[in-house]
């Protein structure tokens, strides 16, 4: 009996140390989670416009989280969890920068989008103004055919979309 008693003292304590480590842990990333989302998120007067914002934030200048579907797990979960938005992934310059494994996103600077010549393997029509807005909340390429499914589809309004397309200009100079 004794041995029995003891045993359980033992897996009790162990069940109990277990708890107050997830309490811990939850605390600890909650508290994280809380200061990033108020301290980290730069306020939408530090941008040139509400596109830049969103490029670079995720969020609007009315301070909304710009949703989206799609995209790796690990991404979607990033994005969540910090925040950002198309630089995340394509880089402040819109060259597109090596992510996890050997996936480079694509270069979405404008000029490279609406020119004829493609990158190997791409046999589609240039983008215009409008094929950009579907790739980027559609996820489709110029030819109606799905991106890569590490390319989030973002839910954004026409406002918001249209923003994102203006900035997109300026990575070129253009504007």
């Amino acid at each position: 009996m004794n041995t029995r008693l003891g045993w359980l003292a033992v897996i009790g304590a162990a069940v109990l140390a277990g708890v107050v480590l997830v309490v811990c842990v939850a605390l600890f990333f909650g508290a994280s989670v809380v200061t990033r989302s108020s301290s980290e998120v730069a306020p939408s007067d530090q941008y040139a416009s509400n596109g830049q914002l969103i490029y670079f934030t995720g969020r609007n200048q009315r301070g909304e989280r710009i949703p989206f579907e799609g995209g790796p797990m690990w991404l979607s979960n990033w994005l969540y969890m910090r925040g950002g938005g198309c630089a995340t992934c394509h880089g402040a310059d819109g060259r597109g920068t090596v992510m996890m494994g050997t996936e480079v996103p694509s270069d979405i600077r404008y000029h490279h989008l609406i020119e004829e010549g493609h990158e190997e393997g791409e046999e589609h029509p240039p983008y215009t103004d409008e094929l950009i807005k579907e790739a980027i909340t559609m996820g489709l390429n110029p030819a109606g055919e799905p991106l890569d499914l590490t390319m989030p589809r973002w839910h954004m309004s026409n406002q918001d979309v249209e923003d994102v397309l203006e900035f997109l200009k300026t990575l070129d100079g253009e504007h």
